[in-house]
């Protein structure tokens, strides 16, 4: 015959079965592995990715997490001209300015100022020949695709590029540094036929360049 035990004595072990369970859930919470995302470091002003404001991933960063260039005032800032029918929007973010063509299609020159080397020549033209597909090139390449303009600001090294395929890209684009330590960036993209019929006047820009 089975022994009959009393209700505290079924609560006692209620209980401490269930002391028992919450120890061995702890314990076994304890084996578990965190994972912790550490962020990835910025890239420093210098880099090729910052010139336009690239992130490591290829992607734009999001509106307001990339802080704006100073804007260059006073003796060594660059000036230009424009052709007749072009017109200019002052730039935010990475851009300093924005030309409009009166060229229909798709063409868009921008202008760019960052602080130092901003990265160096060739990483900067390998980096705008990726973004039309091209890939990169060394160092004789990249003297024998380089056209010197004189400027009143100094030597202008000047790029063309159109990509391959069915549907061209083209790029144009020059690169200049200022007595006061900047490197400015002045591109013409967009498609082939539209760059190719705005681009005298932009080399008209390049050349217009002087300082402040």
């Amino acid at each position: 015959m089975l022994p009959h035990y009393s209700r505290p004595f079924v609560a006692k072990a209620t209980s401490l079965a269930g002391a028992g369970l919450l120890a061995l859930a702890v314990g076994c919470n304890r084996d578990q592995v965190s994972h912790f995302r550490v962020p990835k470091e910025a890239p420093s002003s210098d880099s090729p990715m910052a010139v336009m404001g690239e992130t490591p991933s290829g992607m734009p960063p999001a509106a307001g997490d990339m802080p704006a260039p100073p804007r260059p005032a006073g003796p060594g800032s660059l000036k230009w001209s424009l052709p007749k029918g072009w017109s200019e929007i002052q730039g935010e973010g990475m851009r300093f300015a924005t030309f409009k063509s009166p060229v229909p299609g798709k063409n868009e020159a921008t202008v760019v100022v960052l602080p130092g080397a901003a990265g160096g020549e060739l990483a900067n033209v390998n980096r705008w020949r990726g973004q039309i597909g091209l890939g990169p090139i060394d160092e004789a390449a990249l003297a024998a695709s380089r056209v010197v303009v004189k400027t009143k600001a100094g030597a202008l090294n000047v790029y063309d590029f159109t990509s391959e395929g069915q549907t061209k890209s083209r790029m144009v684009a020059g690169l200049i540094s200022t007595p006061d330590g900047n490197t400015w960036f002045l591109k013409l993209t967009g498609d082939a036929g539209p760059v190719a019929k705005a681009k005298p006047d932009f080399m008209r820009i390049l050349g217009s360049l002087s300082l402040d």
